[in-house]
């Protein structure tokens, strides 16, 4: 069966700030989630090559560097978390850049900033509140956050209760049993009824792919939450025992190929936890720009959840204007 001729196809129209239709989903289709397999060794291969083979220096380095910065989902989700933190995270995120350094790359007149900031369902009215008239969206993440083992209708009233207090993204989790368990259907149901009850906030589906034991499991996981209707498909919520690995993103930004080829749809991807320092910035980047293409560099399309990768950005940024390293506390997160 053929994807974009699927009659129970929905259409929607593109939205202020986005060069694309957003998702609105398609029927579930067995077939698509089912047919593909996955060779580990032709992935592991394939993804060994991207750092190992490619190498971008200087002024294009730190060109790259300043799209990675606008592309992070500031983040933090502490169990300590206070709406003053999430004000400094706030204020870092409007200026992730010391001003120097924005000066002395010519970025004075449009100075970078991040492409949201992601917080949990309680700090998000702070969070709005810090970032009024920046243009930068808050997260949530919603759902029962991090394992997601709560009954559905709680789940679905987080996620309301966050959109009602302003988040304009939802970074839901799905349940692990469906996909350990194969149950296609239950997981497409359940995102389907996330992404009604997110309204207008865009749907991000964190798959935490490091409890779905194969590979073959995270790339139906994937286009299972492809056809709810999810806006971007995630590897990890950062608290799993191995979190975004490229392996893993390989296999789910080829599930997003996928789908667009056969639907028309660009779904966004973000990997989170473990990426640390600029070096691994780069190299999903280059995952990015050399699977789905140049659109794939930007913000509505691609995101990297991140809670210390920031410094190190600004740390190799720093080298490049200055030619010297800073220690790291030069660079506070807020």
């Amino acid at each position: 069966m053929n994807l974009a001729t699927d009659p129970k196809r929905k259409v929607a129209a593109a939205e202020p700030g986005h060069n694309h239709p957003r998702n609105s989903g398609i029927a579930f289709n067995e077939e698509a989630v089912l047919g593909p397999t996955v060779n580990l060794s032709a992935v592991e291969r394939r993804t060994a090559s991207l750092p190992a083979r490619r190498s971008v220096k200087k002024e294009y380095q730190a060109a790259w560097l300043v799209k990675a910065i606008q592309c992070i989902d500031l983040t933090t989700l502490a169990g300590d978390d206070t709406p003053a933190r999430v004000h400094r995270l706030c204020a870092k995120a409007k200026s992730p850049l010391r001003a120097d350094l924005v000066e002395a790359l010519g970025l004075a007149d449009d100075a970078p900033k991040v492409g949201a900031v992601c917080v949990y369902p309680t700090m998000v009215k702070p969070a709005v509140e810090a970032l009024t008239g920046s243009g930068i969206p808050v997260a949530s993440v919603a759902t029962g956050f991090p394992a997601g083992l709560m009954p559905l209708d709680l789940r679905l009233e987080e996620i309301r209760r966050a959109v009602a207090d302003g988040a304009g993204e939802i970074d839901i989790v799905i349940t692990r049993a469906h996909v350990l368990g194969q149950d296609w259907t239950a997981l497409y149901d359940e995102i389907a009824a996330m992404r009604a009850a997110c309204g207008p906030a865009h749907l991000k589906a964190i798959l935490a792919t490091g409890d779905l034991k194969t590979l073959r499991n995270v790339y139906r996981a994937s286009m299972t939450a492809m056809m709810a209707g999810a806006d971007f498909i995630k590897t990890s919520t950062g608290k799993e025992d191995v979190n975004a690995t490229l392996p893993v993103s390989l296999v789910m930004v080829r599930a997003i190929r996928d789908y667009l080829q056969e639907t028309g749809f660009k779904i966004g991807f973000k990997p989170a936890g473990g990426l640390r320092t600029a070096k691994d910035a780069m190299n999903w980047q280059i995952l990015m720009k050399e699977e789905l293409g140049r659109e794939w560099l930007e913000p509505d399309l691609f995101r990297i959840g991140a809670s210390s990768l920031l410094g190190d950005i600004e740390r190799q940024i720093e080298h490049f204007v200055t030619g010297r390293y800073a220690a790291l506390n030069r660079h506070a997160m807020a």
